[in-house]
């Protein structure tokens, strides 16, 4: 994998020129233009800038083919997604993806779920409902883990919600690697809006249906994530929704 191209990726990304990144990264033009040839290979100290600057792991820009975008996003289908009961729970935490799917996993293990069904399906949505002030000052987000619980289940363990969905149609996009960077789980909520013809979602709710939810999953040894956005709960006309 080309290191060079990568970096010339994430700058062209990033809307900026040569001259713009070597003013920022204190080197020469030259010095740009020699990085994204392969010419010469940044010294660890300005790979680490560049990493924290294009909010990029490290190990992905050095490793990974980043302007492959065909293989990072899917095509876009339209499925019927069945009616389910799940349990879930929400945390509001500077870190609530992970506080939040550690605790449902515990769940899922107490509860005999995961014995029930080893691979019972987890998902996720962003909970929206925080206080400004606490997103603002202390850098809190919510987020919603839940598990689908499989027919013939039952459990009366405690520590979630349980909630039933109804049957729906999603459009569903998958994005391989969806954590390489910070813009790529954002940029598949995108191309499923600009195929619905959507600029966003509506500001009520379908009852007993999630506008949107995520599930993680490992496949040939990539991480993958599908997303679903519910076509019955997007707007054609402006809308709250900002994926800016």
């Amino acid at each position: 994998m080309s290191l060079g191209k990568n970096i010339q990726y994430l700058r062209k990304q990033k809307k900026i020129t040569q001259e713009q990144l070597a003013e920022i990264m204190s080197v020469s033009r030259q010095t740009i233009s020699r990085w994204e040839a392969d010419d010469i290979v940044p010294e660890l100290n300005k790979l680490v800038a560049l990493s924290d600057m294009f909010s990029c792991k490290l190990d992905i820009m050095v490793k990974e083919d980043m302007g492959a975008s065909d293989k990072i996003y899917s095509e876009i289908t339209v499925k019927k997604v069945k009616a389910f009961r799940m349990a879930r729970y929400v945390m509001l935490t500077p870190n609530p993806e992970d506080d939040v799917n550690t605790y449902m996993d515990n769940w899922a293990h107490r509860s005999g779920l995961l014995e029930f069904q080893p691979d019972a399906m987890r998902i996720g949505w962003d909970f929206p409902f925080v206080p400004p002030e606490m997103h603002t000052r202390f850098g809190i987000h919510g987020y919603v883990a839940a598990y689908i619980l499989p027919e013939g289940f039952e459990t009366n363990y405690p520590g979630v919600e349980f909630a039933d969905q109804k049957e729906a149609d999603y459009a569903v996009i998958t994005i391989c690697n969806p954590f390489a960077t910070v813009d790529r789980i954002r940029n598949g909520y995108k191309k499923i809006l600009i195929s619905l013809e959507a600029n966003g979602f509506c500001e009520k709710p379908r009852d007993g249906i999630l506008s949107c939810f995520e599930h993680v999953y490992e496949k040939e040894g990539v991480t993958r994530m599908d997303v679903y956005i519910h076509v019955g709960s997007v707007s054609k006309t402006n809308s709250f929704t900002n994926f800016s």
